[in-house]
């Protein structure tokens, strides 16, 4: 790695001043910018180290039934502390290793917006808002395609907040060096509608699938997306997985993913 400074601020504002450095990178729980560093593939003079900052973490629910998660909360404690949002702890629960879930964290995932990462489904599906030191962002106008997002420079996600369906679960079929995504399917049943949210599948990112949830609003059962499929154009085609394959397996978890939720 490149030599850097580090920074360790112990408040939001304080983080904000840090980060108006020339070159400087936020540091969450480092799963992704670390190696990076390691392969010289970035080399920020300045890193900010989020990790220290206490009014960033936790989990509450708000007044209004929503789940309210700090952006430096980890994945192993979204994992035992979001019992009311099922679907969400099962998800944070099925994240990577150990390791990997007791230092990674909400914001830095929904931040970098790896485009076979787990949270953004799970963001999307839930129709959450993603809170920075500078405003609310819903999740529908949040995500912008691979590692690309509405945050802009400086910014910070400071919290996320999950409203809560009636059912939700979700579905990934795992890489299973990196546990990560080849494809991860979020369904999630609220009052107002169904929404279906699908990562690691799409050269653009995370998506929601409209025809799923139009099925699923008439019949929330796995029957109703039968003969329902997505094109492989557009899909993610790499060593791991053709893009024909990952646009059958997407059609695969989501029946799945119906089935756990009911």
């Amino acid at each position: 790695m490149y030599a850097f400074d580090l920074e360790r601020p112990a408040t939001v504002a304080d983080a904000v001043t840090a980060l108006g450095a020339d070159e400087a990178q936020a540091l969450g729980g480092g799963q992704t910018l670390i190696p990076t560093l390691k392969q010289r593939l970035a080399s920020p003079s300045v890193l900010v180290s989020l990790s220290g900052i206490a009014e960033m973490t936790g989990i509450c629910t708000r007044d209004d039934g929503s789940l309210a998660i700090g952006g430096g909360t980890t994945h192993a404690a979204v994992a035992v502390g979001a019992d009311v949002f099922p679907g969400l702890a099962g998800l944070a629960a099925g994240i990577g290793d150990p390791a990997v879930r007791n230092r990674g964290t909400v914001g830095g995932s929904l931040a970098n917006n790896d485009p076979s990462a787990c949270y953004p489904a799970g963001a999307l599906a839930s129709g959450a808002t993603i809170v920075t030191n500078a405003r609310e962002i819903p999740a529908d106008d949040y995500f912008q395609g691979l590692f690309t997002t509405a945050l802009e420079e400086g910014e910070v996600v400071t919290e996320v907040r999950f409203p809560v369906p009636e059912a939700s679960a979700y579905m990934k079929f795992e890489q299973p060096a990196s546990r990560f995504a080849l494809v991860g399917v979020f369904v999630a049943k609220h009052a107002d509608g169904v929404r279906v949210a699908v990562t690691g599948a799409s050269e653009n990112g995370v998506f929601r699938w409209s025809e799923a949830e139009a099925a699923l609003n008439d019949s929330f059962t796995a029957d109703a997306l039968n003969g329902l499929s997505l094109p492989a154009e557009g899909m993610i085609n790499d060593l791991h997985g053709s893009d024909a394959y990952r646009a059958h397996i997407t059609a695969v978890m989501t029946k799945r993913a119906v089935t756990a939720a009911c």
